[in-house]
């Protein structure tokens, strides 16, 4: 199969799968809904201090991102597997790589996008100087990338467990720590006056070494499932 035919089928496989997900958007909003809702509990529960809400912004930012991209990735190749999608696209010669790839993509284009879009005007809610959100914003679409890659990853692995959404969570959480440190990190420095670059190098590292290796785990996984 020649590489214009597996750009086509990849890019249908990624257009299909938004067609659903604008059709079905639950997922996309109870992603967006639930980072707003964790995001502005933090100052009801701190208190209204603009000097404390700044410091713990980097931190509740992080956690609170990650923690709603987490939330739609049980479901990320569950519909395909059980209805026999899945079949049909490997009889067409794609590999099961670039499905999972494929399939990664929609992810972050339909829940880490959004939520890096929103993650703007929380962090003004927080107090964040403006002078760092260029930093907040770089590095949040770098862990977002990170997290649909080790995430779609972790998905396809514990496909039909039993309690898989809880063994995807703690699956998926330890691995993203990495990313979490360093991003946080990068925009605490700047908002300390410290050097923020080597905090975002690390996480383009690190979603450097991701973009290989989760996809092919995944397409392995697939695989199986497929059998």
């Amino acid at each position: 199969m020649n590489s214009s035919h597996l750009n086509i089928l990849f890019w249908g496989i990624v257009l299909r799968d938004l067609r659903l997900a604008l059709r079905h958007g639950a997922d996309t909003l109870g992603s967006v809904l639930f980072l707003c809702v964790t995001t502005t509990l933090f100052p009801l529960a701190l208190g209204p201090s603009p000097d404390l809400l700044r410091r713990m912004a980097p931190g509740i930012l992080w956690v609170c991102t990650l923690l709603a991209a987490l939330l739609p990735l049980e479901r990320l190749f569950g519909a395909d597997i059980d209805d026999g999608t899945l079949d049909h696209l490997l009889l067409t010669g794609i590999s099961p790589t670039l499905i999972a790839l494929a399939k990664m993509l929609t992810h972050w284009l339909t829940t880490g996008l959004p939520l890096l879009i929103l993650s703007g005007p929380l962090a003004l809610m927080l107090n964040l100087p403006m002078r760092v959100l260029p930093i907040l914003l770089i590095g949040l679409f770098l862990g977002s990338v990170i997290l649909s890659l080790i995430g779609g990853m972790g998905a396809c692995i514990v496909h039909g467990a039993r309690h898989s959404s809880m063994i995807l969570s703690l699956l998926t959480l330890p691995l993203i720590t990495p990313a979490l440190i360093f991003g946080a990190g990068s925009l605490d420095s700047a908002m300390t006056g410290l050097s923020w670059q080597a905090n975002i190098e690390l996480l383009g590292a690190f979603a450097a070494i991701a973009l290989p290796l989760c996809p092919l785990a995944a397409g392995a996984g697939l695989r199986i499932a497929a059998e």
